[in-house]
């Protein structure tokens, strides 16, 4: 058994779609990046990646690097995962805590449940979401950031 954490965090900006854990969130807002931005997404793959001793995501998706600009971050976590699997690792569950002052998150988490566990092809039960705020003590509205851990065995 391998242990995962990974972590990611983006700034809001006006003109952009917010996606979180691969679903499009309705707000007026979305999150800067060379990809689609979905720091939830972000977290997960660095985690699967760090479990495995794989690196992390920027080794394999450099923000300088054209053609995958604007990149769906559901194709990250399938490269992550299929990473682990060439290691002969299988995910076991996901426990994520998205930190977040807007939008609020608690509506959606089984949205986001239900969008975790069909990227990773486990049960829901296997995962777990969870949002906090910073009661305007640190980004404060201004971003929103994501920690992952992830439990991975051998096949």
């Amino acid at each position: 058994m391998r242990v995962g954490f990974g972590f990611d965090a983006h700034q809001l900006v006006k003109e952009r779609k917010l996606w979180l854990g691969g679903i499009p969130i309705d707000f007026n807002m979305g999150l800067k990046g060379h990809s689609d931005g979905d720091v939830v997404l972000h977290a997960l793959a660095d985690a699967v990646l760090g479990a495995t001793a794989s690196g992390d995501i920027g080794i394999f998706f450099r923000d300088d690097e054209p053609s995958i600009s604007g990149i769906e971050s559901s194709k990250i976590l399938k490269f992550a995962l299929s990473k682990a699997e060439e290691k002969g690792f299988f995910l076991v569950n996901v426990d994520l805590v998205i930190v977040a002052d807007k939008p609020r998150l608690e509506p959606i988490y089984q949205k986001l449940r239900d969008s975790i566990a069909n990227l990773c092809s486990i049960s829901i039960e296997r995962v777990s979401v969870k949002a906090k705020t910073t009661e305007g003590t640190s980004i404060n509205g201004s971003a929103i950031a994501c920690y992952a851990s992830v439990l991975m065995d051998e096949q």
